[in-house]
């Protein structure tokens, strides 16, 4: 089979117009087509007058050497790639070993206790939330009451962030594996649409989510894994052997149980803070890492759309206009847009009482009123939190307690207007757009709640996106603070074989590690870092 990539045809074309198109760019009769399926499709909007939608796709051919020999100095034209996933060990019958404990059910631990089971080794995972329909009502009961449960959120819990966001299932990682291709399918398997695995840019949505987080959990028990809601690893136990090498031991439960355990993925996301701190005491080797502060921005899905698209904008095979932005200040700081979420929401993302962070969140459909992203700036520990390895922690929950302060104390977000905000002047009324997020937005001055250097940039910034997307710097556009979770700040540093760089057998995996950011690389790293436990276990 050859994959033939780069295919461009009008937006309006004709199905039958595909396998024209096939044989046109191959040089070949309609009856040397044997078959053909889509691979990948994409659309080009460079030019709004003329959109294309750009296909990959497979065909089998009734002369294949031929083909391939005439178009063999040519990128577009190779064989089919081998996405086939393969374990790399089995788990041997029967087993003789403790079972390897994965801590945290977000996408990173859901597929690293994924393929542990897939491969027989039974592994026990751990959440220090609730199963996933649980939490999500505690979820609402923040976004509509303002009560916060620190242990079940929009952050902790079955599902971990990613349950409540875009579902974006793209990434930039390099994947010479396919891993992703096996993530994608197993959530097709689950019961995500199956376009994923064909559009460029997937997304599932939360709704749809929720109920795939429960048939992998059902698969996973059906391969003899177990899963342990409420139970939030309180300790960590280290033999430290003669010559002071360090390997784990077992787990201290805040039930006062203890699980005695010696190979253990450590997928806790980027907001457990608390077990940053406890690892960090325990002499886990842990660094500072680069993360990004701001706000949530949103304007109305139609100004995006039309930006967009132009006269197009409302076509089903285009669906909702996603951007994507940056800017190099002259303060040095860069602004970029983040996690863009059309048609769907800002939420309130906090699991600790006494702060507010926000996040973006769509449907499958993706057809709610407002688009959102994060409009952040990138900060570095060198230059803004040179205070040790936790200190990025310290600057989130600074800027997180100034937010829930401004916003009134009761959960409501800070927000001002993109025109207010660039003249330096608190909004005191709505314009066009209304704010999403819930339980409220209270009207002031961002600059309150935000670094200096953040509001400086930010204001550089906005005019200059203005010009590369009209309406996008209107005044009425408004911004919700504040954004400070876009990923970890720390990284538990590891080693080649993905184990902690000074405690053995204990492999720090996905975002909260430091080593992913979002659904499909998070869930990516999972799949390496289960293969890493495997091979471990069977040598």
């Amino acid at each position: 089979m050859l994959r033939l990539t780069e295919l461009k045809l009008p937006l309006d074309h004709p199905p039958e117009a595909l396998p024209t198109a096939i044989c046109a760019r191959l040089e070949i009769e309609a009856d040397a087509l044997l078959s053909y399926t889509i691979a990948r499709r994409a659309n080009d909007a460079r030019r709004k007058s003329a959109i294309l939608m750009v296909y990959s796709v497979d065909v089998t051919l009734a002369d294949q050497a031929a083909v391939l020999a005439r178009f063999a100095s040519d990128p577009h034209v190779r064989l089919t790639p081998d996405t086939t996933y393969r374990f790399v060990a089995q788990a041997p019958a029967p087993p003789h070993y403790l079972r390897p404990v994965v801590i945290g059910t977000g996408p990173c631990g859901l597929f690293a206790g994924l393929i542990l089971a897939q491969m027989g080794f039974r592994p026990i995972i751990l959440d220090r939330g609730k199963v996933v329909r649980e939490r999500t009502k505690d979820t609402w009961g923040l976004w509509r009451r303002g009560v916060l449960n620190p242990e079940s959120n929009v952050q902790f819990g079955e599902g971990g962030a990613g349950t409540f966001s875009d579902g974006k299932l793209w990434s930039q990682i390099k994947d010479p594996r396919f891993l992703g291709r096996k993530v994608l399918t197993e959530f097709v398997k689950a019961g995500a649409p199956p376009e994923i695995l064909t559009e460029a840019h997937p997304h599932i949505g939360t709704f749809r989510l929720v109920t795939m987080v429960e048939n992998i959990r059902a698969t996973i028990e059906s391969l003899g894994g177990e899963y342990r809601f409420g139970q939030r690893v309180e300790d960590i136990e280290v033999d430290v052997g003669p010559d002071g090498s360090r390997s784990i031991r077992g787990l201290h439960l805040h039930t006062g149980d203890y699980l005695e355990a010696d190979h253990v993925v450590l997928a806790i996301g980027h907001s457990a803070r608390d077990t940053f701190h406890m690892l960090h005491g325990r002499g886990v080797f842990i660094e500072p890492k680069p993360f990004s502060i701001g706000v949530r921005i949103e304007h109305p899905q139609s100004w995006i759309d039309k930006a967009r698209f132009g006269s197009c904008a409302g076509h089903p095979d285009l669906g909702a206009a996603a951007y994507s932005l940056s800017h190099h200040c002259t303060n040095g700081r860069t602004v970029y847009s983040f996690c863009m979420c059309p048609g769907g929401r800002v939420v309130a993302a906090t699991s600790e009482e006494g702060r507010v962070a926000t996040n973006g969140m769509s449907q499958y459909s993706r057809q709610e009123f407002n688009a959102n992203s994060g409009l952040v700036v990138g900060i570095d520990p060198s230059r803004d939190y040179p205070g040790g390895p936790l200190a990025g922690i310290a600057l989130q929950q600074h800027w997180e307690s100034l937010a829930y302060v401004v916003g009134g104390s009761n959960y409501e977000a800070p927000g001002q207007k993109l025109g207010d905000f660039l003249a330096g002047q608190p909004s005191t009324e709505l314009g066009e757009v209304v704010p999403s997020y819930k339980p409220g937005v209270h009207l002031t001055d961002l600059a309150q709640c935000l670094p200096n250097f953040v509001v400086e940039a930010m204001r550089e910034a906005l005019p200059v996106f203005g010009r590369q997307i009209p309406g996008y710097a209107h005044p009425d556009a408004m911004m919700t603070g504040v954004e400070t979770r876009t990923s970890s700040p720390i990284r538990i540093t590891r080693g080649k074989d993905l184990q902690s760089l000074n405690t053995a057998r204990l492999y720090p995996a996905g975002e909260g590690a430091g080593y992913a950011g979002g659904i499909l690389s998070a869930a990516v790293d999972g799949i390496k870092v289960a293969e890493a436990v495997a091979l471990s276990m069977v040598a």
